[in-house]
């Protein structure tokens, strides 16, 4: 039954962050609950098992966005590179730094990013690139080096913060946006996969079927970007966004409450 029920909150994270990112609030508490206790005594296999299945979805996501959408591949080869290498690093400073520094600041980034989305009610709706093939290649290899970090590092908000920085800073639409955010995603969830399989912290048994309804999720989230447009991803994208802030509001307050 524990399968049954992985595999529809499965479903629903593909769906989710198929079209703005923000899966894992759906499927990390999933496994948090549903997991038997003695598969995964340590968080070592549940996020090994919710990467495995977040990049079976974000695969047939990009594999749809690439069917639909003019992929600009001289920029996002570059900075999917940079994404991979920069989330192993990002990894290993785990030991170094403590995360609980990051998370009020990582609260004010999306408490910005939403306050400045309601407010700009045109925000995201013309896909207008204004950057040269220079600049945009540079500044995609900066965010391939900083997502890609704080992804291996943190992961939290990484889909939502790609899709703001491809509007307000490329000048993309939140379709085209979502489906170049994609691109990165993959990147940083392969080189996560490939250090927790190596490591043996991959629950096979669960991850496959999941990794199934994963990607079903992902093709049912991305027909429907397609179907309803910039309009339907903006309003998801905003509640993805609510749903971050009043989790690491009640994560931060309580933190510091103790």
């Amino acid at each position: 039954m524990e399968a049954v029920w992985l595999c529809v909150f499965s479903f629903l994270a593909g769906f989710v962050d198929s079209v703005v990112g923000g899966g894992g609030l759906i499927q990390l508490p999933a496994l948090l609950v549903f997991l038997p206790a003695d598969s995964s005594r340590t968080l070592a296999p549940i996020f090994g098992t919710n990467k495995f299945s977040s990049i079976c979805g974000t695969s047939m996501a990009v594999l749809q966005y690439a069917r639909r959408v003019t992929i600009q591949w001289p920029l996002m080869v570059p900075a999917a590179i940079a994404a991979f290498m920069f989330s192993f690093l990002g990894a290993r400073a785990v030991s170094v730094i403590e995360r609980e520094i990051l998370e009020p600041v990582i609260l004010a980034l999306m408490i910005a990013v939403a306050a400045y989305t309601f407010k700009r009610k045109d925000f995201g709706n013309l896909h207008a690139p204004r950057l040269s093939p220079k600049q945009a290649r540079w500044l995609a290899i900066a965010t391939g080096v900083v997502i890609g970090f704080y992804d291996g590092f943190f992961g939290p908000g990484t889909g939502s913060f790609l899709i703001f920085i491809f509007i307000g800073i490329f000048g993309f639409d939140f379709l085209n946006a979502s489906a170049h955010a994609k691109i990165i995603n993959l990147a940083t969830n392969i080189a996560a996969v490939s250090y927790f399989s190596a490591t043996n912290n991959v629950l096979y048994a669960y991850a496959l079927p999941m990794g199934v309804c994963n990607i079903a999720g992902a093709f049912a989230g991305t027909y429907m970007a397609f179907l309803k447009g910039n309009r339907f991803v903006r309003g998801l994208f905003l509640s993805v966004v609510s749903l971050m802030i009043v989790r690491y509001g009640y994560e931060v307050l309580a933190r510091y409450g103790r």
